[in-house]
């Protein structure tokens, strides 16, 4: 089947980042554009909060800094290279686009945890990389239940939304979504000091992970209905939960894994040594002491989401939308 060359290079771009990804995991290197993003942020917040522009307009502005620059930083390059040759404007486009992408690397975290189940003060300190909690007072099925909790919500934000936005609106949109992330991540608190100032990044991000959030339910019940796990209860779960935890996305995916596995997840849990009441996603008859089986099974469980989504962004990619640059 002939591809237009357009396309053929989208879904290139899209397959060599994805590959690269699974083969080696998200890249550490100082220069990694999550990382200039967090300084750029932080360097425009200073600034503005220097000169008084502390509430929503410096917030915006601040969104726009960020957000911009990133996207000029991107294309200034990428057209640098073009001018000397277009395959180095291309590798740019796919290293860009590797960076940014982090499935496997979700996955790892989470096996990393589970290799040390048996060591708890090492467990703990490892799930301390993947959760806000305290964790220094959690037992094995504390450990187990926060490390799938992890996994689930950040299927979302850290798998299906950029991984759609590069397949639907090409690199803009994966860069896009990437800078929205890292400004909710830095200002985007319900703080006397980021209340205002983190509007503009908080709910951005609220809207960017929207539609895959709600989207990321049948993809787990698929995932489970073929690891034949509990493919109907995700879709329960999903419905009578995902309203339990305070974010408008989080709860939808995380709801939807406890159905898949039929355990309950969240519930109570200590933040900067104050306990925080949470209500449990999940039925009561359903176990909330969970082991490193139930651990394994939702390891399996991501990865075939992650599989899974691949698939759909390579059948949404003919729809790219063509961005103006």
């Amino acid at each position: 089947m002939n591809l237009p060359p357009e396309l053929a290079t989208h879904l290139g771009l899209v397959l060599l980042a994805g590959a690269l990804d699974a083969l080696f995991g998200d890249p550490v290197y100082r220069l990694h554009p999550v990382r200039l993003l967090g300084a750029l942020s932080l360097a425009g917040e200073r600034l503005l909060f220097a000169v008084g522009l502390n509430g929503r307009a410096g917030g915006l502005m601040h969104w726009v800094l960020v957000v911009g620059g990133a996207l000029a930083t991107w294309w200034g390059i990428g057209y640098g290279l073009g001018l000397l040759h277009p395959w180095l404007a291309l590798a740019w486009d796919c290293f860009i686009a590797y960076s940014l992408l982090c499935m496997r690397d979700l996955l790892v975290h989470g096996q990393r945890v589970l290799e040390v189940l048996d060591d708890l003060p090492r467990a703990r300190r490892r799930l301390g990389m993947l959760v806000g909690r305290d964790t220094d007072q959690l037992g094995r099925d504390g450990i187990v239940r926060a490390t799938i909790e992890s996994l689930s919500e950040n299927l979302t934000d850290g798998v299906l939304t950029p991984l759609w936005a590069l397949c639907l609106f090409g690199l803009p949109g994966l860069i896009l979504v990437k800078a929205v992330s890292t400004l909710d991540s830095m200002v985007g608190y319900k703080t006397a000091r980021y209340a205002r100032f983190g509007w503009a990044g908080a709910r951005s991000d609220d809207l960017v992970h929207w539609l895959p959030a709600r989207l990321s339910v049948p993809l787990i019940a698929l995932a489970a209905a073929l690891l034949r796990l509990h493919p109907w209860l995700a879709f329960q779960a999903a419905r009578r939960y995902h309203a339990c935890l305070p974010s408008p996305n989080s709860g939808w995916s995380e709801a939807a894994c406890a159905g898949a596995l039929r355990i309950r997840l969240a519930g109570p849990a200590q933040y900067r040594g104050e306990w925080v009441e949470r209500d449990y996603l999940g039925d009561q008859d359903w176990p909330a002491d969970v082991e490193g089986s139930d651990l394994r099974r939702a390891l399996r469980l991501i990865l075939l989401c992650c599989v899974l989504a691949l698939g759909v962004g390579i059948m949404l990619a003919p729809l790219r939308v063509p961005m103006p640059w």
